[in-house]
């Protein structure tokens, strides 16, 4: 992984130094609260309903040992002992004093880590595929980009100032397991009919009260004009957005009211621009950054797995990944547990999940977008020891891209723009479903739980999805199906009238009910619905 130079660890420990003053103006009364809003905001302190919240960034979702014991440290030190793992690839803290925001942030910048840029209208945290240098699939590994994509847009002096909020992910594999399309900027690694590499750019991609699907402006970008078309794209954003208007700031509703073409005439023109200038890095600046994501030492060992533990053989068959090394995979850590809050670690199993990650897996883990954390090189020979430790601490549920594996929101619970809770009903839902036993007969499902139209948990792209709305003073939620984020990026559809929590959960059995008698051989649910549409759905539900 990417290690900091001097330039990287200066502009860090400084910020932490004027943060601190910052926050202590605040507390002893010399700035007002609108005045350290925009401050702390740049800084990833939020204030919710019963406390500072802070997000802290883990580039492209990759971390170290080292790292995730301090993450450990700080939620039992400074917050109530859990973190909790978002679909940005960052970890929030829920609980935290203003007081020690500056001392938070001194702990994190000792091992190279930070809030800067986790939230206000910039460039936020740069996503990436979690299985990203370990997948089979993958036609490079897209992090070095995506660090170098880091490098250009932290502090960059135009773009600290946007319309609104940024977000950009890179993935280099046909599979898309970041929701590249539902970026800001979505970027694929490519290879041309000539077999050079380059990138492919989608803008105009989001969720929230108006979601859209990137379209592509690009087929191919060369690699050495990477940056240059990502300014290119920033610059008629910050140039034409709409700052009057905070619905209507964010760039998928610049592409969509000018239209793609026209938007990308006028970045096609702003790049040949810029190409005249000369803005792009170094190339040896890209060769300088490769190296550190260098494979680790592969070996050759056991290729095949002992399956007579119904148990483990269970757990292996969905909550591993192949690798790009035949006697090695990818093995999720699930942090849905049945009846667990999503996305949420104690700092136990934090300090748990750093030693697993230092014992097989090269010391590396990452925080993946469906909130759970990949152990991404680990030994065929080494899952039973892994599972068996795994399991004694809450962490081997066999539940990825299950029912079980739920997105959600901190809803109202926690945030004060919400609506309603996302939390409890996440866990009865997991609750229903491991007792009625239908998880394992459902297959791949995606569900995604929203506490407001803000969409932070993804409810747009969910197979099913939840919306929390306020029906006149009382929580309500609205039933969508159909989404997906995947490479077949689809924006759910409504099945009509809303239901209070407990009708909803019904509802979701019911659409389940119908998927399992309705589906076809080697059908997932996402491909039943496609293939019958909303109909015999909305019947179950309304009739």
């Amino acid at each position: 992984m990417y290690k900091y130079d001097q330039y990287d660890q200066a502009m860090v420990d400084a910020r932490v130094a004027e943060f601190r003053d910052q926050a202590q103006r605040r507390i002893d009364g010399k700035l007002t609260e609108d005045q350290f809003k925009p401050l702390r905001l740049m800084n990833g302190l939020y204030l919710q309903l019963h406390a500072y919240m802070l997000r802290v960034a883990v580039p492209y979702g990759t971390l170290n040992s080292t790292q995730m014991h301090v993450l450990a440290d700080i939620a039992d030190k400074y917050d109530r002992g859990y973190g909790h793992f978002t679909t940005r690839q960052n970890i929030q803290y829920n609980w935290i004093k203003l007081e020690d925001a500056g001392d938070i942030l001194a702990d994190l910048a000792k091992v190279e880590m930070h809030a800067i840029q986790t939230s206000g209208n910039c460039i936020r945290n740069i996503s990436s595929d979690h299985f990203a240098g370990a997948a089979q699939d993958e036609l490079v590994d897209p992090r070095p980009y995506a660090e170098l994509l880091r490098q250009w847009s932290s502090f960059h002096p135009e773009f600290m100032y946007l319309p609104r909020k940024f977000k950009i992910a890179v993935i280099a594999s046909d599979t898309d397991r970041a929701a590249m399309r539902l970026h800001d900027i979505g970027i694929q690694i490519v290879k041309n009919a000539d077999g050079e590499i380059g990138a492919s750019f989608y803008v105009g991609g989001g969720m929230g009260r108006t979601p859209m699907i990137a379209p592509n402006i690009r087929d191919f970008v060369p690699l050495d004009q990477l940056i240059t078309y990502s300014e290119a794209c920033l610059r008629v954003y910050n140039r034409y957005g709409r700052r009057d208007n905070k619905y209507k700031a964010r760039i998928k509703i610049l592409v969509h009211e000018l239209g793609a073409e026209e938007y990308t005439r006028q970045v096609e023109e702003e790049f040949a621009h810029l190409l005249e200038q000369g803005i792009e890095p170094p190339i040896a600046e890209l060769e300088r950054i490769k190296p550190f994501f260098a494979d680790p030492a592969f070996e050759d060992g056991t290729k095949t797995v002992d399956r007579s533990d119904p148990d483990f053989a269970l757990w292996v068959d969905r909550n591993t990944h192949r690798h790009k090394h035949d006697s090695y995979v990818s093995a999720v850590v699930s942090l849905k547990p049945v009846g667990g809050i999503p996305g949420d670690a104690t700092a136990e199993q934090m300090h748990l999940m750093a030693d697993l990650a230092k014992e097989y897996s090269f010391d590396e883990l990452r925080v993946m977008h469906t909130q759970n954390i990949v152990l991404p090189h680990v030994k065929i020979a080494d899952l039973h020891a892994l599972w068996t430790k795994l399991e004694a601490a809450g962490l081997g549920t066999p539940n990825l891209d299950q029912i079980g594996d739920i997105i959600a929101c901190p809803g109202l619970d926690y945030c004060s723009l919400a609506n309603a809770r996302s939390i409890p009903l996440a866990q009865k839902i997991s609750e229903r479903f491991k007792a009625n036993g239908k998880e394992d007969t459902l297959g791949e499902l995606k569900l995604k739980i929203s506490g407001c139209i803000n969409a932070c948990g993804h409810h747009h792209a969910g197979h099913i999805g939840i919306l929390g709305v306020d029906k006149k003073g009382v929580e309500n939620y609205q039933l969508s199906l159909g989404g997906s984020e995947a490479e077949d990026t689809a924006l759910g559809k409504i099945t009509g009238r809303g239901f209070d929590e407990d009708g909803v959960i019904e509802a979701v059995e019911t659409v389940t009910d119908v998927y399992l008698a309705q589906k076809e051989d080697g059908e997932r649910f996402l491909d039943t619905y496609n293939r019958i549409g909303m109909a015999p759905f909305k019947e179950a539900l309304y009739d």
